[in-house]
């Protein structure tokens, strides 16, 4: 067929329609994307190329009640350079100044990061690692150095920053202390103070915008935050430093001497219910102790003999029995229907009153008392130990309270044995820190006061929430009972006859009673059972100011497992070492005394004329408290490392305070 004019002008017509309707569609395409699809395209535009970062606060420090740090946040830096954005002519006029400072600071070659800048210039790196890990003074001196002091367009200068937490006590009473952490899908294990108090720690998290240089690598925009972090709270624990140095150290040469599976012992004011000092030390597979598990709080167990005492309050409390009563041993068996009490005195003690069979620690004469006088109505004597919260848990902030166990009659596990069992400690269950808060209710004439861990939480000077004493019980008995049960606790300590009688020191007093528990007792296999050796008590014994208990569990039956022998001596050495670091002083009201003291050593900083301070002071030398107590009187930031006196500032005398200063201090 010939090609015709008419045939190509159709087949242009047909392409230039074609031409025609792409370009609508292109036209279609384009305002479909700006006014209906735009705001879709900018945010995936702007999530290639820049996201806004979450910043973690600084985590609130968790203090012992003298001011001492327990925990604190540390920021660390990492520095990177960014060889792109550097112009060729301040490149080259800094590098060797600012090599020289790299090199000082580092203790490095100032070659050597002549050579790391250059190799990074060369292969065009824009997220170069200069150093890392480094601390706040540090960071500053980086942020001044040539070419850095421009910033990070003009001088590459790439800062990342991260918080660390450090425990300046080390190992001791870490696991009291704790920790607070959070996984992938933002599920927290909380452990201890740290986790208990974490909401007033945690603060509030920041925002960055960063800018994505390459794959997998991005670089902050301008200094400002577009959310700036919120610092958490700082917590005040009850936890005194020297008496939980003192029972760590115990505890340890205990657990260590008697080769003990693992151990606790808890310290507490007697009045105010608060913890002065709380070690949990486990034992590693090559003999070595650490901060394993809570067992203080956590281990619900048979207390044992410690339970006798709980025993005999209710006895005199329904005036089934008095302290003069006599009670026969017999030949130290007693027999409950098919099953028998045994003391572990061969031969039993005869008749003796019922008080010195607690201070011998007599299982049978215990039991008689129990079975005898409450097998009728059973209910009685258990409703007498929920009267006095043995069956509720103590409800502390700390997460793990091992559940006490009371049994009631009908409850599963209750049988006709069960009343001489539970009058020695069998049968029922609970935690240290629920023993010691009945012994503690006994020192303290019958208040039971809930274990107290924190006193206050805190905002630099500030506080926000502060912890009253609260009691959990105003009167768990008679105040005669009380008595009757105290001079007890006494005798069984200073009476030769006294199972704590090895305890018994003439220079200072402590009441307290003994236990030895059988663990894994159902077994006939005698390499199976093993023994929870227990001492709980209070000192002085006349004005108690602290109760104690020690519990170790499965101390070497080769080396000894009974209560006087393995826990009682730690009780005695944190009694003594209280004793002694605790000298008796007249009182002194010295607030205005170190008030007038602060005042003068920060007036002199003050310009009179333009009423403002001007100049950093030197502190070093003086205690941490003092030194931050002028340091914020002067409108300055103050981040404090570890405890004592002042070491080093990490800024120097007469330095020009400006706006917002801060100053790290460094204490040893």
């Amino acid at each position: 067929m010939p090609i015709t004019e008419k045939s190509i002008l159709t087949r242009l017509y047909i392409v230039a329609g074609c031409l025609f309707l792409f370009a609508i569609a292109v036209l279609v395409k384009l305002v479909s994307i700006q006014m209906v699809d735009g705001d879709k395209y900018r945010k995936l535009a702007m999530e290639s190329t820049s996201k806004l970062f979450t910043i973690a606060p600084n985590r609130g420090n968790l203090y012992s009640d003298d001011g001492s740090l327990l925990a604190t946040s540390v920021s660390r830096y990492t520095i990177r350079f960014d060889a792109e954005t550097v112009s060729s002519k301040d490149f080259e006029e800094n590098i060797k100044p600012l090599s020289d400072a790299l090199g000082k600071l580092f203790g490095r070659t100032s070659s050597y990061y002549q050579q790391l800048l250059r190799k990074a210039r060369a292969n065009k790196n824009r997220y170069a690692l200069v150093a890392r890990n480094l601390d706040y003074s540090e960071y500053m001196a980086v942020k001044k150095m040539p070419l850095f002091k421009k910033g990070p367009y003009k001088g590459g200068l790439i800062i990342e920053q991260k918080t660390v937490r450090e425990h300046p006590l080390g190992k001791i009473a870490e696991r009291s202390v704790g920790y607070e952490r959070v996984d992938e899908n933002g599920y927290y294990t909380r452990v201890g103070l740290e986790g208990a108090f974490g909401d007033y720690l945690r603060g509030q998290e920041g925002k960055r915008l960063k800018q994505k240089i390459a794959k997998g690598q991005w670089k902050p925009i301008g200094w400002d935050n577009e959310v700036e972090p919120k610092d958490g709270y700082d917590v005040i624990s009850t936890i005194d430093i020297n008496i939980q140095d003192i029972a760590h150290h115990a505890l340890l040469g205990q657990l260590e001497k008697y080769k003990a599976d693992h151990g606790t012992v808890i310290v507490m004011e007697t009045k105010t219910g608060e913890v002065k000092a709380i070690s949990n030390l486990g034992r590693t597979n090559d003999g070595h102790y650490y901060e394993r598990l809570n067992y203080a709080i956590g281990e619900s167990h048979e207390p044992g003999s410690t339970f006798k005492l709980v025993s005999m309050v209710v006895a005199l409390e329904d005036k089934v029995i008095d302290t003069s009563t006599v009670i026969d041993t017999e030949n130290g068996r007693f027999k409950v229907y098919d099953r028998t009490v045994r003391d572990s005195k061969y031969g039993g003690y005869g008749k003796i009153s019922a008080g010195r069979a607690f201070e011998v620690s007599s299982n049978t004469a215990m039991a008689k008392i129990i079975h005898n006088n409450y097998k009728d109505k059973p209910e009685k004597f258990v409703n007498r130990l929920m009267n006095m919260n043995l069956h509720q848990e103590l409800g502390l902030p700390v997460k793990g309270e091992g559940k006490p166990v009371i049994r009631y009659p009908g409850d599963k596990g209750w049988s006709g044995i069960s009343l001489a069992w539970m009058s020695y400690g069998y049968e029922v269950s609970l935690t240290p820190l629920q023993t010691l808060t009945f012994y503690n209710a006994i020192a303290n004439n019958g208040e039971m006061v809930k274990p107290r861990l924190i006193k206050e939480v805190k905002e630099w000077d500030k506080t926000i929430l502060k912890f009253e004493k609260e009691v959990i019980n105003p009167s768990i008995c008679s105040m005669e009972t009380v008595l009757k049960v105290r001079q007890l606790l006494k005798n069984a300590v200073e009476k030769k006859h006294g199972t704590g009688h090895k305890l018994y020191s003439p220079n200072f007093s402590m009441a307290g009673k003994t236990g030895t528990a059988q663990k894994h007792y159902e077994s006939k296999d005698p390499d199976k059972l093993k023994y929870i050796s227990t001492f709980a008590g209070y000192f002085p014994a006349d004005d108690p100011e602290y109760s104690c208990i020690v519990v170790i569990h499965e101390p070497d039956k080769s080396v000894g497992y009974y209560g006087a022998d393995v826990s009682g001596p730690v009780f005695k050495s944190v009694a003594q070492k209280i004793y002694a670091t605790s000298p008796l002083v007249d009182e002194v009201d010295v607030t205005l005394l170190a008030d007038a003291k602060l005042d003068a050593a920060y007036q002199k900083y003050y310009d009179t004329a333009n009423k403002k301070y001007h100049q950093m002071p030197n502190v070093e030398g003086m205690s941490g408290m003092d030194a931050v107590s002028i340091l914020e009187n002067l409108g300055v930031q103050v981040e404090v490392k570890g405890n004592g006196k002042v070491k080093r500032q990490s800024i120097s005398q007469g330095t020009d305070l400006g706006k917002d200063a801060k100053i790290v201090l460094e204490l040893l």
